[in-house]
């Protein structure tokens, strides 16, 4: 089990700190990520300043670079050294045991534990709703936000009263199973935030035949992960894998429309949560693109679109990458007749919780001014992504507002 957390080896800070220099070594034998995130330009900045000595790093430096990984994962992607190599080089791994270790001495800090639970917020949210689109704009709570940690220029989610979890537990089905049959993990975001994400995912599921349920399900746990609190991701992560894998079991398939719980399922919960039913969680869960496009290559899906968009700026998320399935949800769009999709491959800099931390506000839009100009200078009708978040930062630093690919399909109906 690569997280390994039930061994005491894990814990010990003499053995991390022999990695992260173990680690730290390699890269700075090879800097092939050196533009990829903040991280390891502080990682070779501070071994160029201790005139190319590792050995000479602080735990200082160890922290500063620690808390820059957002865990977008691309080092991985890109990594010559991970496994099987004889190096087992995994960056992300190496930042998220360092990140476990210093909650487990020093404790989670307060904005780690708000932040780490998406699904409190979520409650909270919609059940104030529509107050609470509100209330987050008025000046002294943007100045309480302020002191918990959150800039006071940040764009937030907006919270909806009708949950995509009560929508479809009104829903009456329409897809009869003719082309499949759908265990839809909604994601915290989609249920709270972006309730229509879901709402159109099921139409245009059910418009193509495939039956939809809606299982028993928590957070995935990245939230939690993101903080260092891998004790509470496992609770969330055990919870999922059993009530998934009992519906695998009864001939489903998992399908996700967000890329980080998507890639949380498939390539974090075996070595989170190990044995049969991680397992088959990972064989059998999608991205609802990529299932979409399996569905089109068995030539199941129905492609009698009626709404044409002119022009689709495409952002390519960092966690879709990572699961190297190919432009998925760019081939999709593409179906429809007279769709000319433009891909930005360029990080948002959002990355799940980091970006909304406040310290590191302006480090996100610097990493996102790339994605910015590219989106900017396709001058389309519209922008795209998978990712929640990075819709977030796309309408933060253009000031449009982007669509899950899904939801230009079902425009593409005349859902």
């Amino acid at each position: 089990m690569i997280f390994g957390i039930a061994d005491t080896i894990f814990w010990d800070l003499n053995a991390l700190d022999q990695e992260l220099r173990r680690v730290s070594t390699i890269c700075h034998g090879c800097r092939l990520c050196w533009n990829l995130c903040p991280s390891f330009p502080a990682l070779f900045e501070r071994i160029d300043a201790h005139d190319g000595s590792v050995a000479a790093l602080t735990q200082q430096d160890f922290r500063d670079v620690v808390d820059l990984c957002y865990q977008c994962k691309l080092c991985f992607v890109k990594c010559p050294y991970v496994p099987p190599h004889e190096f087992a080089l995994d960056f992300p791994k190496v930042m998220l045991r360092a990140k476990a270790v210093r909650v487990k001495n020093e404790g989670t800090s307060l904005q780690d534990w708000i932040l780490g639970r998406p699904e409190l917020l979520g409650m909270v949210g919609s059940a104030t709703a529509p107050l609470s689109k509100w209330i987050p704009r008025l000046p002294f709570v943007r100045s309480l936000l302020h002191l918990g940690g959150v800039h006071r220029k940040r764009i937030l989610p907006r919270y909806y009263r009708q949950t995509f979890r009560r929508w479809f537990g009104a829903h009456a089905p329409q897809g009869d199973g003719g082309n499949g049959k759908v265990a839809f993990f909604s994601t915290c975001f989609v249920n709270y935030n972006s309730p229509n994400v879901g709402i159109a995912a099921v139409k245009v599921l059910e418009r193509n035949r495939v039956k939809v349920i809606h299982p028993p399900q928590k957070c995935c746990g990245m939230p939690l992960l993101d903080g260092g609190d891998i004790a509470g991701a496992l609770k969330k992560a055990n919870f999922n894998a059993a009530s998934l894998a009992h519906v695998i079991k009864e001939g489903y398939e998992v399908v996700v429309p967000g890329p980080t719980c998507s890639y949380m399922l498939r390539h974090e919960y075996p070595h989170l949560v190990g044995g049969e039913s991680a397992k088959l969680v990972a064989e059998h869960t999608h991205d609802l693109s990529e299932y979409l496009m399996k569905l089109h290559k068995r030539g199941k899906l129905d492609t009698q679109f009626t709404h044409r968009p002119v022009k689709i700026s495409y952002h390519f998320p960092c966690h879709l990458k990572a699961q190297n399935i190919g432009y998925k949800s760019r081939d999709l769009m593409s179906l429809i007749p007279g769709a000319e999709v433009q891909v930005v491959e360029k990080c948002s800099g959002m990355d799940g919780t980091w970006g909304l931390k406040g310290k590191y506000f302006d480090l996100s839009l610097k990493v996102g001014t790339k994605l910015f100009n590219d989106i900017r200078d396709a001058k389309a009708e519209t922008a795209v992504s998978d990712c929640p978040l990075a819709q977030i930062q796309i309408e933060q630093g253009t000031g449009m507002k982007a669509l899950h690919p899904v939801e230009v399909i079902a425009r593409a109906y005349g859902l």
